[in-house]
This record gives C-alpha cells, sequence and structure tokens, in this order.
C-alpha cells in the first residue's frame, strides 16, 4: 500500500538542552527537521532555516508535539505550507 506523499513521520523534532551554543537556536525552542536528507539542500538546517547543534536530541513528531508552545513558529509554518503542497519537502 503506498504511503501518503505527505505525513508526520518525514519530520523529527529536535529538543534543547545544554547545548544552546553557537550552532544552536538562541532560545528553548522545539524545531522541526526534515528526516530524509535532500541532495542539493541543507542537511545541518531546521525547517525555519537554523543551524543544528552538534549533538541534537531527536525526538518522532505526532499531533500532539506539533501543539507544544515551545514549537517555533516559523517551523511551524514551513510544516503547514508544505502539508498543503505550497513548499518543496
Amino acid at each position: 500500500m503506498p504511503r501518503p506523499a505527505w505525513s508526520l513521520f518525514a519530520y523529527r523534532l529536535i529538543e534543547p538542552d545544554e547545548q544552546l551554543d553557537l550552532f544552536a537556536c538562541r532560545e528553548a525552542r522545539l524545531h522541526l527537521v526534515a528526516r530524509q536528507l535532500e541532495l542539493g539542500g541543507y542537511a545541518d538546517r531546521t525547517l525555519c532555516g537554523g543551524l543544528l547543534p552538534a549533538q541534537p536530541r531527536w525526538l518522532g513528531v505526532d499531533r500532539a508535539s506539533l501543539q507544544d508552545r515551545r514549537l517555533c513558529p516559523a517551523c511551524r509554518q514551513v510544516l503547514e505550507a508544505q502539508r498543503r503542497g505550497e513548499a518543496p519537502m
């Protein structure tokens, strides 16, 4: 059975920890990252374009995690646009 073109399985969350350093977001926010790295894309960036920490703490994405108040608003906007087919994966 074919999988739908868009699903939450295509993404991972990174959770902030003590690594809020040069490579991480300056705020304690959850960020979304594409699970499948794209050729020619930025493998070290979140959906909102921020750099990943050196050793991110990866979490799965589910509907409840999308309601978390710590979720980066820019990452959420990109995710919603991709879900509607308005932005490339």
